[in-house]
């Protein structure tokens, strides 16, 4: 690899949990650097089990995978504590000294403004703390008693690991749509959601970076308020099987198709050299499971090419399910 940026192409919800723990077991990932902050939950399904991690990075699927959250950051301490509890990973897991902190005044402040800016907010209160830091009176990780044993550099440690040659993933959070550069402003979040900003959160310059996998869904969801191109009422996407609700915070995602458009502009900013397409047996009842290509119904089959065609980029990996190796590796 091995150095890999994972950026989500659409408004979050794109699968990157998935495919992270997947990359994680398959590849063997040595390093595993998460950046954005506990407004976001990854998912990862293993053995049946469902996990949401908020903090954790996905990859601690992988026991001898070294996990690190990223100066960029913003830490909420008691839902860190918890995760590394949930998914056991005292012993490996590393938050960089310079991550911002998330406080208990920042949720209270996010939950009071939120009806009033009507553009929607989990309510954990990353906003308030990125303003504090911007402002530069915000508390940092080296600040926090509990976070000593877990102190670290984590630019140094992930430069060091790919300089060594072993394999490092950034784990970007949300969706490039929800960029507050690049997205539907100001229905976006507090911060850039691109590659290069994923690099900069983790310490690690471009001329590092091997791959930048982006990551879709077979269809477009989105929580909260703003502009989603082809949307379709709540009952259609119920009828479709796209309902979904969020896994950090239980809201509703509304839904919409494949905009190919979108999915272009977002692999041009991002620099992608690769994409994995997620739930394509949500469209595609009959591929469900399904571990080769060549399994796939034609009209599956179809839907990936013209998406290839389309972004010019390949499809490198395909989600068939839910559980963590429902996957068809195209790489080579």
């Amino acid at each position: 690899m091995p150095c890999t940026v994972i950026a989500g192409g659409f408004w979050g919800d794109e699968g990157k949990g998935k495919i992270i723990s997947y990359l994680a077991l398959k590849d063997k990932i040595d390093v595993c650097v998460r950046t954005g902050s506990v407004n976001a939950a990854h998912t990862v399904w293993i053995e049946g089990k469902r996990y949401a991690m908020h903090m954790v990075p996905a990859a601690f699927v992988h026991d001898k995978c070294r996990l690190l959250i990223g100066a960029g950051a913003n830490v909420h301490v008691a839902k860190f504590l918890e995760e590394t509890e949930l998914a056991n990973v005292k012993s490996r897991i590393g938050v960089d000294q310079q991550a911002s902190i998330i406080e208990e005044k920042h949720s209270a402040q996010d939950k009071a403004s939120a009806h009033l800016k009507g553009i929607g907010t989990t309510g954990w209160g990353v906003g308030p703390a990125i303003e504090e830091r911007v402002r530069r009176t915000a508390k940092l990780a080296k600040d926090i008693l509990e976070l000593q044993p877990y102190l670290t550099d984590v630019a140094e440690e992930a430069n060091s690991a790919i300089d060594n040659g072993k394999k490092v993933i950034l784990e970007g959070t949300q969706g490039f749509m929800l960029s507050l550069f690049y997205g539907t402003y100001p229905y976006v979040t507090g911060r850039d959601t691109s590659a290069s900003a994923i690099c900069s959160e983790a310490g690690i310059g471009p001329t590092k970076i091997d791959e930048v996998l982006l990551v879709f869904k077979a269809f477009m969801t989105r929580v909260g308020a703003g502009p989603l191109p082809g949307e379709i009422p709540k009952e259609e996407a119920v009828k479709r099987g796209w309902f979904e609700t969020a896994a950090g915070t239980g809201r509703e995602r509304r839904s919409a198709p494949f905009n190919f458009e979108i999915a272009k502009k977002a692999v041009m900013v991002n620099g992608a050299t690769q994409v994995a397409i997620t739930k394509l047996d949500v469209l595609y009842t009959k591929c469900k499971g399904a571990r080769k290509y060549e399994d796939l119904p034609a009209e599956a089959k179809e839907f990936i090419k013209e998406i290839e065609k389309q972004i010019g980029v390949p499809v490198v990996l395909i989600g068939t399910g839910q559980e963590v190796l429902d996957i068809i590796d195209r790489r080579a």
